[in-house]
């Protein structure tokens, strides 16, 4: 239930950004700096957090030294009156969530010990932005929503105090990040491109629901929580019904989203959304399930998973930045296109992505001294 929490905390802002930020400035351009600021911090957050907590073996220390962080942070929002004081409270929103993200992803898998059922786990992630958009919707007030925001971190951190450490261990962790990249770059391609896409889609699409299609914000949250709700289900049915490996996930994910994508170019209600984000919420289950699997059993766990979450926040960098400059300078339409293209990219480079078996022993070689206090 902490990550839930966390989560829940994560998608209150997150998704109704872009809205704060163009009631702040009318330029689409420094929407997408705003938004991507964010995922700036959380690339170097993640990597050296990352990598620290696996070098300590205490995953939960940075897990509970993210949820205080998170809690103080996304509270402040609440006082951002200003495009600088929004941009400097994204940047260090990006750091809490990158301090535990990686942590608690590694902590998920160690603790169950099992990948599959490490996806019912790892689920309660999208049930997390599930409750929290619908949370933002319910309240009806991007300010206020600040507050509860940090009311789950808090809720989130308490919990956390009842939870056990999984005795990973701590010492050298092998294999330096750039070999670990190196070995898995198709894979971290297909990411990058994958979520480029996503993201310069994601930034322009509250602003045309609201601005072209009058929807309110109720309708936006009843949307991503169509979204969230298919990826919740689709991981608790990897558990048991959906025996594939995970790099077939991967090429899955991977193909679900373009026509996705392409479907947002034609709808002209805000409602003709859902169905194409029940494909989104199908094949980023997929991916996100079978990348971050795959990576943990070949490398060490939080730092894959570091360097997973931070390949998703460099395309969140990009894509912001690419949706906003085409909105700003032709229809917003052309944004689909150019996406479902770059989308297209990543599915190409996932067809390389190789097929060797797990080798678990090998996967995260470190020492198993006691940790150190």
């Amino acid at each position: 239930m902490a990550t839930f929490f966390q989560h829940a905390g994560i998608a209150m802002i997150i998704v109704f950004i872009p809205i704060m930020a163009k009631d702040i400035t009318e330029s689409f351009l420094e929407v997408g700096f705003i938004v991507a600021s964010y995922s700036l911090a959380q690339i170097l957050s993640e990597l050296y957090f990352g990598r620290r907590s696996d070098a300590s073996g205490h995953r939960m220390v940075f897990i509970r030294i993210g949820f205080i962080v998170c809690a103080i942070v996304f509270g402040l929002h609440y006082f951002a009156v200003d495009a600088l004081i929004l941009l400097l409270a994204r940047i260090f929103a990006g750091v809490g969530t990158g301090i535990m993200i990686p942590a608690f992803v590694a902590y998920s898998y160690e603790l169950t010990g099992d990948g599959r059922k490490a996806a019912t786990v790892v689920s309660f992630h999208a049930l997390g932005w599930m409750v929290g958009i619908l949370a933002t919707g319910v309240v009806g007030d991007i300010g206020l929503a600040f507050l509860v925001s940090a009311a789950f971190f808090v809720a989130g951190f308490v919990l956390t105090l009842r939870l056990p450490e999984t005795g990973f261990g701590s010492g050298p962790v092998e294999g330096s990040i750039r070999r670990i990249i190196s070995r898995n770059r198709h894979l971290f391609w297909a990411v990058l491109l994958r979520h480029i896409a996503a993201t310069a889609v994601w930034t322009i699409l509250p602003v045309i629901l609201v601005e072209h299609m009058n929807a309110e914000l109720y309708h936006i949250s009843i949307i991503y929580v169509v979204n969230t709700f298919t990826a919740f289900m689709i991981m608790n049915m990897m558990v048991r019904r959906i025996q594939i490996t995970d790099r077939r996930k991967i090429q899955l994910g991977l193909a679900g989203i373009i026509p996705a994508i392409l479907g947002m170019s034609i709808i002209s209600e805000w409602w003709m959304a859902m169905p194409f984000m029940v494909l989104v919420g199908v094949s980023w289950a997929m991916l996100f399930v079978g990348g971050n699997f795959y990576l943990m059993e070949r490398n060490p766990h939080s730092t894959s998973t570091g360097l997973f979450s931070s390949t998703i926040s460099v395309a969140t960098v990009i894509g912001p930045v690419i949706g906003g400059a085409i909105a700003a300078i032709t229809d917003y339409q052309y944004v689909m296109y150019v996406s479902a293209a770059i989308a297209g990219g990543g599915l190409l480079s996932s067809i390389r992505i190789p097929t060797p078996p797990a080798n678990t022993s090998n996967s995260c070689k470190r020492s198993t001294s006691p940790p150190h206090e």
